[in-house]
């Protein structure tokens, strides 16, 4: 029985856990301002927003419903457009309508969802992160200029909303309707007697975590098949050592964008971060997801195999770890067996030694599958390289380590010639076939192009351009 409180009411329900939120709040709840649009987590017409508590905090985040298993709302309050009206336009709405920015209608409801879950988030108040807030809604009748300036708006009426004060000046000041002054003590109460939907781990289950590529592959098989949801059970959080970095497996991507402490030992990662697919769908997708999705230009796994990342793997029979690198065995083939679940990953890092740098190439520049990805970790002593580790997606089965490559610049200094072995023994390592990303040729040239990259951000006062092309 799945139990959590849907706009202003509790629900119980046995719907299928695997289905979708999408289809049972329109199908089922009749609720029918959120829209089925390309059930993708593309175009962000579904979009709803979740509530749930961080320990004693309770925050909300947008997530697209066409891709969030309808399990993943147990314990938690989801709101559709429908739990956000008032008796007039709220100030999203007014700055929208204000500013032009709607025309046939249909993705208005995913951009007043978007905004106001900004509106009520603790993660900024800025006009660049009312925007930002928006990077997983697609509008094709009015452009964007329209909703950025709406979002100035809304932004700007933000700046008088007080540091600790959240939901209660919303509701006063017509963000939010009254029955969210209460949604934290009711959201308390119902987690105090939850029950379980399902107890145990059988290895013959789906197994699902954030859900945001297996529901577009298998929505059909996941709605009527019984599905372990990963996601509410494994550990969740970053957890900073001196010499390293633990992840628990079922951290959402988000949180690693949003996490100070990582963006201190990774500086960039936010802007890395963003690079990847969207808001809504960082609020949903796993870490650990992303490296059992196994696809072959998966930004985390590129980025985590230069980190030099390892895994805790837990079965019935406890818990082994295995590096990252030797994780991906073929196209879309694991090194795990099928009672075990990535329980979290470590990265040995720290912030003095370790310098990273990631690079993609897509068609569009957000929201889009990567043609070519590629990471750099190196751990310097003094000018010298004490260690390397380069990772590149796009141009192998598997999201691919560059192992000869790597070892080529253990303890040496850079130059230009030692930049061209690189280049060389890349190409010798890789290969990539011709297909809608791209030919092969291309890829190539583009992996030698971001490696060169990667050189130059990382040892700026090294290197030229001119010196390495």
């Amino acid at each position: 029985m799945l139990h959590f409180l849907l706009n202003n009411r509790e629900v119980r329900t046995e719907a299928a856990s695997g289905s979708t939120v999408l289809d049972f709040i329109r199908h089922q709840q009749r609720l029918l301002g959120t829209k089925i649009g390309c059930r993708e987590g593309d175009c962000g017409a579904c979009t709803v927003l979740i509530g749930d508590l961080r320990g004693e905090t309770l925050e909300y985040r947008s997530m697209t419903s066409c891709l969030m298993p309808l399990g993943n709302a147990h314990g938690k309050h989801i709101v559709t457009i429908e739990g956000l009206n008032l008796e007039g336009l709220s100030p999203v709405q007014e700055a929208i309508v204000a500013e032009g920015g709607t025309q046939c209608g249909f993705c208005t409801v995913g951009f007043v969802v978007s905004l106001t879950g900004f509106c009520a988030s603790r993660r900024g108040r800025s006009h660049q992160d009312a925007v930002a807030s928006m990077d997983g809604n697609i509008c094709r009748c009015t452009g964007y200029k329209s909703l950025e300036r709406a979002a100035a708006r809304v932004s700007q009426r933000l700046l008088q909303k007080p540091e600790e004060e959240t939901f209660a000046w919303l509701v006063d000041q017509g963000f939010l309707p009254d029955y969210f002054r209460t949604i934290g003590t009711q959201l308390r109460n119902l987690i105090n007697h939850l029950e379980e939907p399902l107890q145990n781990f059988d290895p013959a289950l789906k197994v699902l975590a954030g859900g945001t590529d297996l529901l577009v592959q298998q929505p059909e098989t996941l709605a009527e098949a019984p599905v372990f949801l990963a996601g509410n059970r494994a550990p969740k959080g970053i957890q900073m050592e001196t010499h390293s970095i633990t992840i628990g497996g079922a951290t959402p991507t988000e949180w690693l964008r949003e996490s100070a402490e990582l963006g201190q030992r990774i500086p960039r990662l936010k802007a890395y971060m963003d690079l990847v697919s969207s808001t809504p769908i960082r609020n949903m997708a796993t870490v650990a997801g992303n490296f059992a999705n196994a696809s072959p230009i998966g930004d985390l796994s590129i980025m985590f195999l230069a980190m030099n990342a390892s895994l805790s793997l837990r079965s019935g029979s406890g818990i082994r770890q295995i590096p990252l690198r030797d994780f991906f065995l073929d196209y879309k083939r694991l090194a795990k067996n099928d009672d075990e679940l990535i329980e979290n990953l470590v990265l040995p890092i720290s912030h003095q030694s370790f310098h990273f740098h990631f690079e993609k190439v897509c068609k569009r520049r957000f929201l889009d599958i990567a043609s070519v990805n590629s990471a750099m970790g190196v751990w310097l002593d003094g000018p010298v390289i004490r260690h390397a580790a380069i990772a590149a997606g796009g141009v192998a089965p598997i999201p691919k380590y560059l192992p000869q490559t790597s070892a080529l610049l253990a303890g040496k200094t850079l130059c230009p010639e030692l930049v061209e072995e690189v280049l060389s023994a890349a190409d010798q390592e890789i290969a990539p076939i011709s297909d809608v990303r791209g030919s092969a040729a291309y890829k190539r040239l583009q992996l030698k192009h971001q490696l060169i990259a990667h050189f130059l951000e990382i040892f700026p006062d090294s290197l030229r351009w001119e010196a390495v092309v």
